[in-house]
């Protein structure tokens, strides 16, 4: 007879997903622990003799990939809130699928009265995004508030303008929008001890699609190691758990955008995310090398770019908050690479 002991929680980045079990001496598993959730089970176990097991209990049912990862997430928060001290979460809605995404998890986690979304439009910022935000804080139950960033941006502006007389608008433009919001975000929390919650995913945070101490500004990152296409996937198994559309319909299949810069979308700067994701899997997660990476049947230049990107972005990822880790490899402790280092693989 096998016991196989496993603890359930959370530890920063870790997360331990129980589902202990007591195995017979032919293999087959007599009583399963439930995954994610504390759970005492109790066997009776013959040890002079064999005698055929007892079915299995019901509730060591083992789920699906989705769920499996979404349970993680939403245990690693629920943990790291509690365990650090904090009773409650803010989040920067964007009424983007990342921000969607983690505000869900969050509420699952520590519940929608501890949950507050604060909504920052700019001058860039769409009229659907503004509906989607407000329609997932409807769809969550949670509390939104909108504090307007055009006029602090103005603001930068006009105290820059000398400086930068003559240039045009580029991404220091776009970046002190991000700051701004950062900046409001941790004032939230330093007034009312409220935990920052980051909405970054893998995909950005492994080609540096993120702005320092703008978006990355936070004290935990729920879903940095949650690749975005895997993002998609955790939406709509939510939506389909619930029977609902928690995470609005449009967050789902509109395209991707920062929002800082007038008809701005992600693919002007990355690859789209189903291309873009396989190369990250294969260079970060199997450690495969530019040359072993091209047979897969991605574009050369588009692999080298990808590499590049993840290389140099090494500085940005090392300042960015703690996460939890769903996948074989992570950043951080999983992969140590040096920041100042000029050994090109491409």
């Amino acid at each position: 007879v096998i016991a196989y002991l496993n603890t359930v929680g959370g530890q920063d980045e870790l997360v331990f997903d129980g589902g202990s079990f007591i195995a017979d001496k032919t293999g087959e598993i007599i009583v399963k622990g439930k995954q994610f959730e504390e759970e005492m089970i109790i066997s009776e176990i013959v040890l002079d003799g064999y005698n055929p097991p007892s079915p299995p209990l019901a509730n060591g049912g083992k789920g699906g990939f989705e769920e499996e990862v979404y349970k993680a997430l939403v245990l690693g928060t629920r943990d790291y809130v509690i365990k650090n001290d904090f009773k409650q979460a803010v989040i920067g809605l964007s009424g983007g699928l990342d921000s969607s995404l983690v505000a869900a998890i969050a509420v699952d986690a520590i519940g929608k009265e501890n949950v507050s979304g604060i909504f920052m439009p700019s001058p860039y910022t769409s009229k659907e995004s503004r509906e989607d935000a407000y329609e997932l804080a409807r769809s969550l139950g949670i509390k939104i508030i909108e504090a307007p960033i055009s006029n602090i941006f103005e603001v930068y502006r006009e105290s820059l303008k000398m400086e930068f007389k003559g240039l045009p608008d580029d991404k220091t433009e776009e970046n002190l929008q991000a700051r701004i919001r950062g900046n409001i975000l941790m004032a939230f929390s330093n007034k009312f001890g409220w935990l920052v919650l980051t909405t970054g995913n893998k995909s950005e945070m492994s080609v540096g699609y993120a702005t320092l101490y703008g978006d990355m500004a936070g004290g935990f990152a729920v879903i940095k190691d949650v690749p975005k296409t895997l993002a998609y996937e955790l939406c709509k198994w939510k939506n389909s758990e619930e029977g609902r559309a928690v995470i609005p319909e449009r967050v789902l299949w509109k395209e991707p955008s920062a929002e800082l810069r007038p008809d701005q979308k992600d693919t002007d700067s990355l690859p789209p995310y189903p291309v873009l994701d396989p190369i990250l899997k294969a260079y970060v997660e199997d450690d495969k090398s530019f040359e072993d990476i091209l047979p897969s049947g991605c574009d050369i230049e588009c692999t080298r770019k990808v590499i590049e990107m993840i290389d140099r972005s090494e500085y940005k990822r090392r300042q960015s908050p703690p996460g939890i880790k769903i996948t074989p490899r992570a950043f951080g402790k999983d992969r140590r690479f040096p920041i100042t280092n000029k050994y090109r693989s491409y």
